[in-house]
C-alpha cells in the first residue's frame, strides 16, 4: 500500500465480500488491482518476438484444457522455458480467469497470448511458416528425449480427459511420449506439458552451445588437447666421405673435392750445370744501405 501511494495509485478499502465479488473468486490475498483491458497478440506478433530475440520460434499450444489451474501452471512453465507465445482456442477452453492468472504467478503478464477461432487452421499456418508441430501421445514410438525438438517448434498439450483432438492430431508433424515406470498410467496435463517444454529447452540450449566446425577442430590437424600440429624440422641428411661414396650414387649432398695432382720434377740432362745456390736468408734490416766504414 505504501508503494502504491508513492506511485499515486488511489487505494479504496472495501469489505471482504465486496472484494471477492470484484475478483470473481475467493482465492485472492486481500488485494485487487484494476488495470486496462488485456491486449491479446497474434501469430505474427509471436514470430516477430522470436525474431527480435534472434531465436527460432518456440510456442505452446493449448488444445481445449478444462482446468484454469492447469492453464495457469502451464503459462508459468512456458515463461520460465523461454516460450515466445501461447496459442489457444477461443471456445471449449478454460478461460483466462483470475484463478488462472494467480496460478501463473505473474507469467501471464510477460507472455504473448494469441487466442484463435480455428486452432487446426492456426497450426497449418504455423507449419506453412516453417514451424514444426509436436504433440504428445502415450503410444508414440519415440520418447521426448529421442525426438528432435530443436529449431522452430510448437508443442501441443491436449485436454485433461480427451487429449489431442482429431483435427489437431492430423496437423502434428511428430508425436512423442514421456516414459513412465510407475503404476499410474498418466500425468497431470500441466506436469506433462512442463516436462516437454523443458526437454525442448535443454535440446535448444545444447544446440546453441555446440561449437562450429572451425572451432571444434584446431587448425593444421591438431587436437583440442595438444593444440595445432607443428611440422617437425627435416632430419639432416648424413654426409658420406668422398672416398667412400658409392659409384652408383647419382646425387650426393657435397661434391667430393678433386684429388690433388702430384707434381713430378722435370728431368734435366746429365751434363747440365748445377744451379747456383741462392742464399734465401732474409737480409738484415738496413744492410748494404749505408756506406761501410
Amino acid at each position: 500500500m505504501l508503494h502504491a501511494t508513492n506511485l499515486r495509485i488511489p487505494i479504496v478499502e472495501v469489505e471482504g465480500g465486496s472484494l471477492t465479488a470484484l475478483a470473481g473468486f475467493d482465492g485472492h490475498q486481500g488485494i485487487a488491482l484494476v488495470v486496462e483491458p488485456r491486449r491479446f497478440a497474434s501469430l505474427d506478433d509471436i514470430l516477430a518476438r522470436a525474431a527480435e530475440r534472434g531465436e527460432p520460434p518456440f510456442l505452446l499450444v493449448l488444445d481445449s484444457l478444462e482446468d484454469p489451474h492447469n492453464v495457469g501452471s502451464l503459462l508459468r512453465s512456458a515463461e520460465a522455458a523461454g516460450v515466445h507465445g501461447i496459442v489457444f482456442p477461443t471456445y471449449r477452453q478454460a478461460p483466462l480467469s483470475p484463478s488462472a492468472v494467480k496460478a501463473s504467478a505473474g507469467a501471464v503478464e510477460h507472455l504473448l497470448l494469441a487466442p484463435v477461432d480455428d486452432l487446426p487452421g492456426a497450426l497449418s499456418d504455423l507449419h506453412a511458416r516453417g514451424v514444426r508441430v509436436a504433440g504428445s501421445d502415450g503410444d508414440a514410438p519415440l520418447t521426448a528425449r529421442q525426438t528432435d525438438l530443436r529449431g522452430p517448434l510448437a508443442i501441443v498439450v491436449g485436454s485433461e480427459g480427451q487429449g489431442l483432438g482429431p483435427a489437431v492430431r492430423r496437423r502434428c508433424d511428430v508425436f512423442m511420449r514421456i516414459p513412465m515406470k510407475g503404476a499410474v498410467g498418466s500425468l497431470n496435463a500441466a506436469v506433462a506439458g512442463s516436462i516437454l517444454l523443458f526437454e525442448a529447452l535443454a535440446q535448444r540450449e545444447d544446440a546453441t552451445d555446440e561449437p562450429s566446425a572451425s572451432e571444434a577442430a584446431p587448425p593444421d590437424g591438431g587436437t583440442e588437447e595438444t593444440g595445432p600440429a607443428v611440422e617437425p624440422p627435416p632430419t639432416p641428411r648424413r654426409r658420406r666421405p668422398a672416398a667412400k661414396a658409392r659409384a652408383d650414387d647419382v646425387a650426393t649432398d657435397v661434391e667430393p673435392s678433386p684429388k690433388p695432382r702430384r707434381r713430378v720434377p722435370a728431368k734435366t740432362p746429365a751434363d747440365a750445370p748445377a744451379p747456383e745456390a741462392v742464399d734465401a736468408s732474409p737480409e738484415a734490416p738496413g744492410e748494404d744501405l749505408l756506406p761501410s766504414d
